[in-house]
């Protein structure tokens, strides 16, 4: 189910982890160059080792011939009896992969093509490698990876960090997320996240927990929200000015609830910013819009003042600020008491492909997006040939300026576009719908959060859909994405990302 682990190249010296009888630094000579400080993790088997040399070095693992003492490192060779030590200086031979040469004359394949012209070829990123049930990190990172404005953010994001050792530990797993989308965007073969976990450990040390030696499962959900959590805290620093806001306008959801005590007459209202919306499942609940309605209303119980003891009050909520992109959560896990362990809600629950959620709205965005609404309703009928403006309404629409309208595309697959003859690009905004198009979902297969395997399938700007089972990307049929709903033993969606149709006025 997992592929073999893989590690990469240690970080910077503030992130090498101190060396222990577990995890001792070597030196690594081949041929002309020298690797001076490339950690060994003596409770993986070799096989981890000459991955991560394969990595620094682009020699295959089968060509690798490592020196130890008493002759050849094996495969499956028993690190205590080899008795590696720190600082201990190892001879590797063998030779790397060549780099394939264009024919001067004739076809050319994809083979034959330099790597970064391979990546748009290609058209999607490369995959990530498993290092020993990190799967749940791996879905996590292709989803978030495919919104182009987060890796803007990070690409724009300089902060060079903190003395305080939270806000450095935070300004570290930005840095490591910014990199290793880079590694992904640059790549067609498989990248090895080893500093991306490795900084992870650190800032969130409940994902390196292990049992019997081994590193355990993560749930993926923890692994999303902690590490949107960090972003959203270091992208709104006041050295990155450009990113302000940048995870709050990307991911936010602002709630405005109605807190009502049918005992004491009791209400209040307040708001909250929240990263994703919940659909909780129930007998009642076979359609994601059933379960979001389910997740806006809740009871809590808390002292009240009039009553002068615990009382019962009903929450109900209302989104009242969107964000461009729409996470729901599936709640499929709970406490066990019986058994003490997590269990899974196997129930089916459909999802849609485009999911409007206006109906969730507060009256106060409700009417903000009236227009937006309008405008994108009238251009997918002209669309489809079911609304044909005359000369008379298209001169009152110049006032209207530029409307571009993202979600929407026209026969050639080209985004639509409605011009008028005052357009002035530099003062058009952009403004929600409410609808939202399916771009992510992030699966999850087995009967507990503790144990089984997490896949993300991700839209590609071009449309199409690619299943990332860690480091193997594998094309997919857009029919075939709605089909992963649970009922069963198979895959079914834990996490779904929406992108917001929008238009520009």
């Amino acid at each position: 189910m997992f592929s073999s682990p893989i590690i990469q190249s240690q970080g910077p010296p503030s992130l090498i982890l101190q060396a222990t009888e577990n995890m001792p630094t070597v030196s690594v000579k081949w041929q002309k160059e020298l690797f001076p400080a490339v950690e060994v993790d003596t409770s993986q088997p070799p096989l981890v080792f000459k991955c991560q040399l394969y990595d620094l070095t682009g020699v295959p693992p089968e060509r690798q011939k490592i020196m130890v003492k008493g002759g050849l490192l094996k495969d499956d060779a028993d690190w205590s009896t080899i008795g590696v030590k720190e600082g201990q200086r190892l001879m590797m031979m063998g030779t790397a992969d060549e780099i394939v040469k264009a024919p001067e004359k004739g076809p050319v394949f994809m083979e034959d093509l330099p790597e970064e012209e391979q990546v748009v070829a290609v058209g999607h990123s490369a995959g990530l490698f498993n290092l020993g049930n990190t799967c749940y990190m791996n879905s996590t990172l292709q989803c978030l990876h495919s919104v182009p404005e987060l890796k803007s953010a990070l690409l724009n994001y300089t902060n060079s960090g903190r003395s305080n050792e939270l806000d450095q530990s935070s300004h570290l797993l930005t840095v490591a997320t910014r990199d290793l989308f880079g590694e992904l965007d640059r790549n067609v073969k498989p990248v090895a996240p080893m500093h991306f976990w490795m900084v992870l450990r650190k800032k969130y040390p409940q994902f390196g927990q292990q049992h019997n030696g081994a590193f355990m499962q993560q749930d993926a959900e923890e692994c999303w929200t902690q590490l949107t959590y960090t972003l959203s805290q270091s992208l709104r620093s006041p050295e990155s000015r450009e990113n302000a806001e940048a995870m709050k306008s990307l991911f936010g959801i602002e709630l405005v609830s109605r807190v009502h005590c049918a005992e004491s007459g009791e209400e209040s209202s307040e708001t909250e910013s929240v990263y994703s919306l919940k659909c909780h499942i129930s007998q009642e609940v076979n359609h994601l819009y059933e379960g979001l309605k389910h997740g806006l209303k809740s009871e809590l119980e808390k002292v009240s003042p009039s009553l002068g003891r615990s009382a019962v009050y009903l929450k109900e909520s209302r989104i009242n600020a969107l964000p461009r992109y729409l996470t729901v959560q599936f709640v499929r896990f709970f406490w066990k008491r019986e058994s003490n362990q997590k269990a899974k809600i196997l129930r089916k629950v459909d999802y849609p492909l485009e999911l409007d959620v206006y109906d969730l709205c507060s009256d106060e965005l409700r009417a903000q997006l009236q227009t937006p609404r309008q405008i994108l309703r009238d251009e997918e009928s002209t669309k489809l040939g079911l609304k044909v403006k005359d000369k008379n309404s298209a001169s009152k629409d110049n006032d209207a300026k530029t409307l571009k309208l993202e979600g929407s595309s026209n026969e050639n697959g080209e985004p639509s576009v409605v011009t008028s003859q005052e357009g002035a690009s530099s003062e058009k905004q952009m403004h929600l719908t409410g609808i939202y198009d399916l771009m992510a979902v992030l699966t999850h297969k087995g009967r507990s959060a503790d144990s089984g395997h997490y896949v993300a399938w991700v839209k590609q700007e071009n449309g199409n859909w690619i299943q990332y089972d860690d480091d193997n990307p594998i094309p997919q049929r857009e029919e075939d994405i709605t089909k992963l709903s649970g009922g069963g033993d198979w895959h079914m969606a834990y996490i779904c990302m929406y992108k917001a149709r929008v238009v520009f006025i």
